[in-house]
């Protein structure tokens, strides 16, 4: 797909951070922009903001644990643009577990699962028929993370666990449609190669009511509610801790698009090899170590 004019995507998890960057970097390459969101707040901010450079847009609340709020979406983008070309399965959240995982609420589980991995789940239910239906050359892109897809972080098991799975199930969803010859590209997005600017350390603030914990804290257990928290840890260390802007990750998924890549990937060499250390252990048998003692 080398030209978005006209073309009709699709964004949840849209409103804020890497989302919101793709909305405007498609719109100005022409696109018309669907942007779906839990965040009403940020939904009214988005809608305004790029109303005001001229992309033709709506907002509308998506819920990504609900069929039902997915499919009022899509029928909301078919109505008003008459199709869909790209749909993002981008909306994710960060629970801020902490310590044992043996000792994590419930609610964490329950609520990192709901939208990390059944987001996904009702996503590809919800508008891989109807792109497949149109016949016309169309993307499936799902956010993804190193973490968990390429190697394992101990830090953060529950998001962790949601994003390998992400990962086995955008494969085989691949897997699926190429066998099948169907006209839509599946695409494996990972943020990056930087830890990214977003509010995923926030996400506390769409956090639903019947999933809230008694943690009475300021924000996370791990007292990390952004970018710039996790910035001055690094630094107390003597760490300077190096930054993703999301519009840089947005830029870096249209060219792999334009390309038909599946792997809409940047890296660092560090990174690179952490992988191939990964696949060696794997492939020698080799004992995990924690990074800790490694």
């Amino acid at each position: 797909m080398q030209d978005f004019t006209d073309k009709v995507a699709v964004i949840t998890g849209g409103a804020s951070g890497v989302g919101r960057s793709l909305a405007f970097a498609l719109g100005r390459r022409g696109a018309k922009i669907v942007v779906g969101d839990v965040d009403r707040n940020a939904l009214t901010t988005v809608a305004a903001d790029l109303a005001a450079e001229g992309i033709t847009a709506i907002a509308e609340f998506c819920d990504v644990t609900s069929v039902d709020s997915l499919n009022a979406v899509a029928d909301k983008a078919i109505a008003e643009f008459g199709g869909m070309h790209l749909v993002f399965a981008n909306a994710g959240i960060g629970a801020g577990e902490s310590g044992n995982m043996w000792d994590y609420s419930d609610k964490d589980w329950q609520w990192t699962l709901n939208v990390n991995l059944w987001g996904v789940i009702n996503s590809i239910k919800v508008f891989m028929p109807r792109l497949i239906e149109q016949g016309v050359e169309s993307h499936f892109a799902i956010t993804g993370s190193g973490n968990g897809a390429l190697i394992v972080l101990p830090d953060c098991p529950v998001y962790t666990a949601t994003k390998a799975a992400v990962q086995s199930i955008t494969e085989n969803l691949h897997f699926q449609v190429a066998a099948q010859q169907l006209p839509v590209k599946i695409s494996a997005l990972f943020p990056g190669p930087y830890v990214v600017d977003t509010g995923l350390f926030n996400s506390g603030r769409v956090r639903p009511e019947e999933l809230q914990k008694d943690f009475q804290g300021d924000g996370n257990e791990t007292g990390i509610n952004s970018v710039d928290d996790m910035k001055k840890m690094a630094a107390e260390y003597g760490i300077e801790m190096n930054v993703t802007h999301p519009d840089e990750v947005a830029e870096m998924a249209v060219a792999g698009i334009e390309q038909d890549q599946f792997w809409l990937l940047k890296t660092t060499p560090e990174t690179d090899a952490k992988i191939q250390a990964r696949t060696d252990m794997i492939l020698n048998r080799t004992t995990p170590v924690p990074p800790a003692l490694g």
